[in-house]
């Protein structure tokens, strides 16, 4: 197998001592990895102009920079850099530092060069994943104009494609998902992407119209229809005919208008308030919310047979704790959104801070987190973020919640630590006993099937150590 069939870029390994880079080069290319190397931190940097780099290793203890300088200046100009993090005597609490700051994974000295191996084979799997990913974002965005939705996780990445297949049909469609997970913008794509692009996208708010007026809104009046209805005023689906219509929370609408909404999805028709003529119209109807409407179903307040006109094609939107991969993305597209804006040199954002972004739930989701990018870019002194504030949260008593990174940021980095050495320990007794898992299981001091779960988890399989 050639580098390029595992890498597409070389890897980068930075540590002062030359005998040390010469047996982790010679190490690695056997293993088919193209290898560069670097004996101080300027170096390494600089190597940045020259090339593209898949991964890099980096020691601590450098003549010119410890390693967290140097990985805060790698992800300056590689927000995305993938860096494993040499660390000197192999103690726990420079481990977990390392992962808080953002390290993908860590070496201890003195170096194991099989234990090395399965974390570049790991980091490459990772590396492949987000190039795939990339990938196939990139192509959507050149083909379908979705630059304004941000996300490269599983999840999104079938949300894209669901947005692509739909936009070809007139389907009704119904989005469903929390409050602040952009499905307006999912709505706006669909429309914009469809053979309607050129006609109206009309939205409307069904939760913000008093339930009065709400028929009259959606359908129009004639007049004398009712109290101040001084003229004939055209209704939103007319003013949508041709394009599409995007109602956003439908299910705050009373019985008596979902019966008329029924009308018009299954006969293309409708009368004006106070009208005797029938208006047919063709348009295509998009529908949000983030209520549950089974529940409202089986309370009787939302009818089973409008659920079914508007559950065509349905697309869930995942809340931001569900794709918190998508974080540090979108963290970095809002930084450079409102730098632009608000006329800013900050560039970047500093890993504690990040760190613990990624640990906070987010229950407003992606507009939650928007704001506060935008509120600390503005407010903020520094060409980078060293910490985020959240004013006022539920549970909080009022007071701000500052983000530093130093109790989350520990918290995730401890687990991660954790979860590696299960991982690097239970592929040490399955390649003891062969792959057998009895006598693996046995040996942890695990039944059967918890220990079966651990290499689930991890994606371990017997086969890998039968030979």
């Amino acid at each position: 197998m050639t580098p390029e069939k595992i890498y597409p870029y070389p890897i980068l390994v930075v540590d002062d001592e030359p005998a040390i880079l010469d047996v982790m080069r010679v190490n690695l290319e056997r293993k088919n990895y193209a290898v560069h190397t670097a004996q101080t931190g300027r170096e390494a940097i600089s190597r940045l102009s020259e090339n593209s780099y898949a991964l890099f290793i980096i020691d601590y203890s450098l003549p010119d920079m410890n390693g967290f300088q140097l990985m805060a200046e790698l992800r300056r100009k590689d927000p995305d850099a993938i860096i494993m993090m040499i660390t000197a005597h192999g103690t726990i609490e420079m481990a977990v530092e390392a992962m808080r700051a953002g390290a993908f994974n860590y070496l201890a000295k003195p170096i194991n060069y099989d234990e090395m191996a399965l974390l570049v084979e790991k980091a490459a799997g990772h590396h492949r994943l987000l190039t795939e990913l990339w990938r196939t974002k990139a192509e959507l965005d050149e083909k379908f104009e979705m630059d304004n939705i941000v996300g490269q996780s599983r999840k999104m990445l079938k949300v894209y494609e669901k947005v692509r297949v739909v936009a070809e049909s007139d389907a009704t469609v119904l989005i469903r998902g929390e409050t602040g997970t952009g499905k307006e913008l999912i709505a706006r794509a669909i429309h914009r992407h469809s053979q309607r692009r050129n006609r109206n996208f009309i939205r409307m708010n069904c939760a913000a119209i008093p339930e009065s007026l709400l028929e009259a809104e959606l359908f129009g009046h004639e007049r004398g229809a009712f109290t101040g209805a001084i003229q004939q005023r055209k209704g939103k689906f007319e003013a949508a005919n041709g394009g599409t219509i995007y109602l956003d929370e439908i299910g705050e609408i009373s019985m008596s208008v979902q019966a008329k909404l029924l009308r018009v999805l299954q006969e293309g028709e409708f009368d004006r308030m106070g009208g005797n003529d029938t208006i047919t119209v063709d348009t295509r109807v998009i529908t949000t919310t983030n209520r549950d409407l089974e529940e409202a179903i089986r309370e009787g307040n939302f009818r089973l047979d409008l659920f079914y006109r508007l559950n065509v094609i349905p697309i869930y939107l995942p809340s931001l704790r569900e794709r918190k991969e998508d974080i540090p993305l979108l963290v970095h597209h809002f930084i450079k959104k409102f730098a632009k804006k608000n006329n800013k040199e900050i560039v970047s954002i500093s890993p504690s801070a990040m760190a613990a972004i990624t640990q906070y739930d987010w229950p407003g989701n992606v507009r939650e987190l928007e704001n506060i990018i935008e509120r600390s870019v503005v407010l903020a002194a520094k060409d980078r973020l060293d910490e985020i504030e959240i004013p006022g949260m539920p549970g909080n008593n009022g007071k701000a919640l500052n983000i530093t990174g130093q109790e989350s940021g520990f918290q995730a980095a401890k687990k991660k630590v954790i979860e590696s050495f299960e991982m690097h320990y239970l592929s040490h007794v399955l390649k003891k006993h062969r792959g057998n898992i009895s006598a693996s299981a046995k040996e942890a001091g695990l039944d059967y099937k918890n220990f079966h779960s651990k290499l689930k988890k991890y994606h371990l399989k017997k086969s890998q150590f039968d030979s």
